[in-house]
């Protein structure tokens, strides 16, 4: 990549639009980058539904919310977007970093007017988003995601941001304002173990049955979130079959407090279970027809159990529901030694 001047780059912006998990993968490299340039201002533009992932973040100046899916559903909304984006742009920022790599990112970033830095063509799954930028790096697409978004914002800027580094990360999810309800479910004579029991698409949610087994086995203050109505019903169910608990809907922000106070989160490969990650708390992620190796760093409290399946991160198999195939057993022995350790 042609190097860019950092000494005189004093406002960027980073373009990570979605989703919940992809924008935590990328927050971890705001803390390294705000070690070497404490005085730089950094601007984020997100996709609204995520933003609040993102606030309370000391090392984020503004948050600017776009909402580029409503355009699926209203073709004319485009304009209202365009117009945000270009309001956004007279910050006249000295850098932008496409984060995301797709054909939309692209697009946001080159309209903000300034020096564009994203993944090369062979990096992304969308190589026409690499004709907008103007400075490129170069990282296989299948590679870890977390490692992906550190590089293209690190070397960006001429900064290098270790593996050992990631590993002895500060927690940097924040909160403030959360619903005070949560801690209603938070017991002081049991662990606290959260579930995550939804997910994106079908084949990335374990069984439902199993989940309510494996609450039965450990015996904790297990408690499940949700999102959507199909998750609650799953919640519900599961709670029908254990002791658990399904709180009400909450936010983002709550969630993020919820996670801080628990003992361990036990969840499918969806943001939720990274945040846990993110707050430095215990964790197990789920995996079947997605690779456990490119969508989470393991570390002594953040474990991965995947499936049998042989997955291709170049091409998923929607047909892959092996994560329910997952054993009860090899769950509950983990979580047991994680509450223990």
């Amino acid at each position: 990549m042609a190097k860019i001047n950092s000494n005189i780059v004093k406002r960027i912006a980073i373009v990570k639009l979605s989703a919940l998990g992809d924008v935590i993968h990328a927050l971890v490299a705001l803390q390294f980058i705000k070690k070497h340039l404490p005085s730089l201002q950094i601007d984020w533009i997100v996709e609204a539904s995520f933003a609040s992932v993102l606030e309370g973040s000391p090392h984020i100046n503004a948050i600017y919310k776009v909402n580029l899916k409503n355009i699926k559903k209203d073709k004319f909304s485009i304009f209202k977007q365009i117009k945000v984006i270009r309001e956004i742009s007279k910050n006249k920022y000295d850098m932008v970093i496409d984060a995301q790599g797709l054909f939309k990112s692209a697009l946001v970033s080159k309209l903000l007017k300034s020096k564009v830095v994203g993944f090369d063509k062979h990096s992304i799954r969308e190589s026409i988003a690499s004709s907008f930028y103007t400075h490129k790096v170069s990282i296989p697409y299948e590679s870890n995601a977390i490692d992906r978004n550190v590089k293209v914002i690190g070397q960006a800027l001429d900064i290098e941001i270790k593996r050992e580094d990631i590993l002895n990360k500060k927690a940097f999810l924040f909160y403030k304002n959360e619903d005070k309800m949560i801690y209603d479910f938070i017991s002081k004579n049991q662990k606290n173990i959260l579930f995550v029991v939804g997910a994106s698409k079908k084949n990335k949610m374990y069984s439902k049955e199993k989940f309510a087994t494996i609450i039965k086995e450990l015996n904790s203050n297990s408690l499940i979130i949700w999102g959507n109505q199909e998750e609650k019903q799953t919640a519900l169910f599961i709670a029908s079959k254990s002791e658990a608990r399904v709180l009400p809907k909450i936010d983002l922000n709550s969630v993020k407090a919820l996670i801080s106070k628990v003992d361990l989160v036990i969840g499918n490969d969806t943001g939720p279970t990274h945040m846990a990650w993110a707050l430095n708390v215990p964790s197990i992620t789920l995996f079947g027809n997605t690779p456990g190796y490119r969508n989470t760093y393991t570390t002594n409290i953040n474990q991965v159990i995947e499936s049998d399946s042989k997955v291709n991160p170049l091409c998923l198999d929607k047909n892959d529901f092996s994560i329910r195939e997952i054993e009860e057993e090899k769950i509950i022995k983990l979580a047991k030694s994680l509450l223990d350790g």
